[in-house]
């Protein structure tokens, strides 16, 4: 059952990223972007599974926010990749 929980604009407004980290969160997000489609999943389905907001799986894969550890583990889960393969930064 799909339960849209964090809208993007809340989350911007929320956490306000640093700028040193910006290429960090995009290549995390390069990474989502490739695990997923690597899944054959698109952004609605992983948001459904991970039961977050459409707009929050493509803010995380635009490297726009941060992302919980409980996310991480989740989507890891429906990836089925380690948290390590995700932060594997290339």
């Amino acid at each position: 059952m799909y339960l849209p929980t964090l809208k993007y604009k809340k989350v911007t407004e929320e956490h306000n990223l640093k700028k040193e980290y910006a290429k960090l969160y995009e290549k995390f997000g390069l990474n989502v972007v490739y695990y997923r489609k690597r899944q054959k999943l698109t952004q609605l389905q992983l948001a459904e599974l991970a039961n977050i907001d459409r707009s929050h799986v493509s803010a995380i894969e635009l490297g726009k926010v941060g992302v919980s550890f409980d996310v991480i583990f989740k989507l890891c889960e429906i990836l089925d990749v380690s948290p390590k393969e995700l932060f594997d930064f290339r």
